[in-house]
């Protein structure tokens, strides 16, 4: 590193241990809980609990590659770094799918959940009217970035206590259901749970963004891997923690009035009318500062690969003449998100996790090729750090990338068969070097 960067190393572990929280989103459980829940059977703790683990090791994984190259922190740099440019472009456009998808999900909840609110309001106007409203203000240059938008994160964690004390109430009153079968899946069920779990991924994403601040952090190589799994253990310990109480106060999940909503039933048979006004707008204020800052960042990230070539430059390649900002890629983004009037938030939230998965396998993947196979460390102590614990969490990412449903396979495996032709053409059969991706705006 170089010029003032010492200088501005001020970060301790409890700032970049809120900024992976406010990543996160604590309230992202609600996002698939009806979902998630149905698919389970109500074993939707059960699923959280098989996501934290295979997270655990995926984390470990990100913390050593941070010690390898503490001045980046994407799967795309670490694995274009361990297999070459190649399979680097590969996983960028997989992750790429992550971006995209990012702003559609959090239109499509918004719209989901204040048409549930509003019901003489179509849930596709509030849809469309969050994208040109987000749109034009990211335009307009006016972006909201996760970092500085802690108290989102502060409301949404007094709503957390909120519910559980008004849960724990409710329950006392009513007396309590089996508190072990939310975590005891039977016969078929046990399946069911791998298939949710896989799409509880989505509530994980960003546990890994600590590591963008490796170079503002004191002694990065070693508070960074730290942070990482403290994030995602204390992240995955609320998911289970709301999971498990959403479930003892409202176990009947083949009633909910709809799926896709379910979380209102569930604040609502905690704290009736006035918690589930708080709930909407606690979450719809959350949706809305999440969708500014995806979209910011997925058109920047646009805009740099325009830039450099790796997308056709006279579209994602330019900004606003006035407002300096990338209006085409942004718009772009726009556009896209309107997939968000048509498509089903299962499917969404699947997708999102299919290029989760792929990423985190690769970043796995990624410690054995640095630390065994390029730096040679083979001592038996170094093979279980460095070979047997990756390789676990190998198996277990590609084991809930499998467990996805075939309609998201077939999506996937076709955005994924895209960019492999697009890399063939952009580097002429592989006889040159494809361009950087610039995945960190």
């Amino acid at each position: 590193m170089t010029g003032n960067s010492h200088l501005e190393r001020v970060l301790g572990m409890p700032s970049i241990v809120l900024f992976g929280l406010a990543y996160l989103v604590p309230l992202t459980v609600f996002t698939t809980y009806g979902v998630v829940t149905e698919q389970t059977a109500g074993h939707l703790p059960a699923a959280y609990v098989v996501t934290l683990t295979a997270m655990l090791f995926t984390a470990y994984s990100y913390g050593l590659m941070v010690r390898a190259h503490p001045f980046a922190g994407s799967a795309y740099t670490y694995t274009q770094r361990a297999f070459g440019p190649h399979l680097g472009f590969m996983t960028g456009w997989a992750l790429l799918l992550d971006y995209l998808f990012l702003p559609m999900i959090n239109y499509l909840v918004m719209g989901i959940y204040l048409g549930a609110a509003f019901p003489a309001v179509p849930a596709a106007v509030w849809i469309v009217a969050a994208i040109l409203l987000v749109t034009g203000l990211n335009v307009l240059g006016i972006r909201l970035v996760a970092r500085t938008n802690f108290m989102l994160v502060a409301v949404q964690v007094v709503f957390i206590v909120v519910f559980v004390v008004a849960a724990a109430r409710t329950i006392a009153g009513a007396g309590l259901p089996s508190l072990t079968a939310p975590f005891l899946p039977s016969g078929g069920e046990a399946s069911a749970v791998f298939g949710g779990a896989a799409i509880l991924c989505l509530s994980f994403l960003g546990f890994d963004a600590v590591s963008t601040l490796a170079e503002e952090t004191r002694e990065p190589r070693r508070r960074i891997p730290r942070a990482i799994m403290l994030v995602t253990v204390i992240g995955g310990a609320l998911f289970i923690l709301v999971s498990y109480v959403g479930h003892l106060v409202f176990p009947r999940y083949a009633e909910f009035t709809d799926v896709d909503s379910a979380a209102l039933d569930v604040v609502g048979a905690a704290g009736g009318a006035a918690l589930t006004a708080f709930f909407t707008a606690a979450y719809i204020a959350g949706c809305f500062g999440s969708a500014m800052a995806a979209q910011a960042s997925v058109s920047r990230i646009l805009y740099a690969m325009g830039r450099d070539g790796a997308l056709p430059s006279r579209v994602f390649g330019r900004l606003h003449a006035r407002f300096r900002t990338p209006a085409l890629a942004t718009a772009v983004v726009g556009v896209l998100s309107l997939i968000a009037l048509v498509i089903s938030l299962e499917l969404a939230s699947s997708m999102i996790s299919f290029g989760a998965l792929v990423a985190f396998s690769l970043v796995n993947l990624s410690v054995i090729k640095h630390y065994v196979v390029d730096e040679a460390r083979r001592a038996p102590a170094q093979i279980v750090a460095y070979a047997v614990v990756p390789g676990i969490g190998v198996l277990l990412t590609l084991w809930l990338w499998t467990s996805l449903s075939g309609t998201t396979f077939a999506v996937g495996l076709a955005w994924i068969a895209a960019g492999f032709a697009y890399l063939v053409g952009l580097t002429r059969v592989f006889t040159r070097r494809p361009p950087q991706l610039q995945l960190t705006p």
